[in-house]
């Protein structure tokens, strides 16, 4: 995902090209911080009712961090076509890591709401990494970096849940928040030795930059389309990812955070795929593989409605570890070719269009992770299923009715 620096030059001082250990570094950097976006999806468990947050509001607090990252990608990531971007990362990652500290000690629902909406802001400071990285890579080869990095910021997005779930299970879910703050200070300290200078040679306003967005917007109906179809299915998977770990702390699966964590990282594997979406775009597959996604995800949704019913404790739970990988499945091939189809737009707008894409479906996500506190406590685990399959619908209708791509 590139960030929003598209089609302007950028002087980078003093200049040099990109080497391996480099490449890692951004990788684990990209890694350690997204990491903050999904880990509150398994801890909901456990926060809500050290809190005292009802049922209906513990998908608030997954919803926090989603919904302060898109707007990190609207008004904070277009700074870095204002000013220099080092500084400014640095000054992003500096707040995340004050935010997740404080998150640690959050004596409410309300406070902890209020920084975890600030550190999913500051999180968006991936958005300006990814493009310095792919601006030191040699001639040619930026593509190559970009997804060297990118395969950062996937292991940290499949790693989350699980990871929070283990450290939860040993010292609970405050210790979550404290090891990602030291984490974000380690971070921070090493980035700021080695990430090069880059200053936006192009001037312009931030009102100007902002308005170039909304302009986009309006101007590309792919673009329209297919970030609304990437927020249903992301509302979604934030849906059920959220309120999977309340159904499985319940009979018959009585799973603790460990259990959980399991289970989050083997419904993890269905991302494995992902370049299997990829080149079916390039075979002109979009339309009919978006629509397989699209029925994927709703039949992943059925029978994780399925699983939830009582039974025998072992049968129930490898069905719901089906389900999630259908799942994962859906919500990544629908992404996949989504990017791909909004890259084909306009060359000299790709970060905008990208970071405009990534913005609306972590809109959604957070949708799906608010619903999911309300669904809950309103209908069980049948009704957060079959608010995930409306979405599923609305997602396929959305592509039926549209274009081939």
């Amino acid at each position: 995902m590139p960030g929003m620096n598209d089609g302007q030059l950028c002087e980078r001082l003093p200049a040099e090209t990109i080497t391996g250990a480099q490449t890692l570094l951004f990788a684990t950097a990209v890694g350690v911080i997204v990491t903050n976006l999904f880990a509150p999806q398994t801890l909901v468990g456990l926060i809500g009712p050290s809190l005292g947050a009802s049922a209906a509001g513990v998908g608030l607090v997954a919803m926090a961090t989603l919904l302060g990252y898109a707007a990190g990608l609207f008004f904070l990531v277009p700074l870095a076509d204002l000013s220099e971007n080092r500084t400014l990362i640095m000054r992003m990652l500096i707040a995340a890591a004050l935010a997740a500290g404080i998150a640690a000690f959050a004596p409410t629902a309300a406070s902890l709401l209020i920084v975890l909406f600030i550190l999913g802001a500051a999180c968006s400071a991936i958005q300006i990494l990814v493009p310095i990285a792919a601006s030191m890579a040699p001639p040619g080869q930026d593509g190559r970096v970009i997804g060297d990095v990118m395969s950062g910021l996937m292991a940290g997005i499949l790693l989350a849940r699980p990871l929070a779930s283990l450290v939860a299970d040993a010292w609970g879910w405050r210790a979550f928040y404290g090891l990602s703050a030291a984490a974000l200070v380690l971070l921070t300290i090493v980035l700021a030795f080695t990430l090069p200078r880059r200053r936006p040679a192009a001037k312009s306003s931030y009102g100007a930059l902002i308005a170039s967005l909304l302009r986009l917007l309006k101007d590309e109906p792919v673009l329209r389309r297919r970030a609304l179809t990437a927020s249903l299915v992301m509302a979604a998977f934030s849906l059920f990812w959220t309120a999977v770990a309340l159904r499985l702390a319940l009979p018959p699966f009585g799973l603790g955070q460990r259990g959980i964590a399991l289970f989050a990282l083997v419904g993890a594997g269905g991302a494995v795929v992902t370049p299997l979406f990829g080149r079916a775009g390039d075979r002109g597959w979009t339309r009919p593989a978006t629509i397989a996604c699209h029925l994927v995800l709703i039949g992943a949704l059925a029978l994780a409605a399925w699983a939830g019913s009582d039974g025998p404790s072992w049968w129930p739970l490898v069905l719901m570890g089906v389900s999630a990988v259908l799942l994962d499945i859906g919500v990544t091939g629908d992404q996949t070719l989504g990017r791909r189809a909004i890259n084909l737009l306009q060359p000299t707008a790709r970060g905008r269009l990208n970071g405009l894409f990534v913005g609306i479906f972590f809109i959604g996500g957070a949708i799906g992770s608010m619903l999911a506190g309300i669904t809950w406590a309103w209908g069980g685990w049948p009704l957060v299923c079959a608010t995930g399959a409306v979405f599923g619908v609305a997602a396929l209708l959305v592509d039926w009715i549209g274009g081939a791509q």
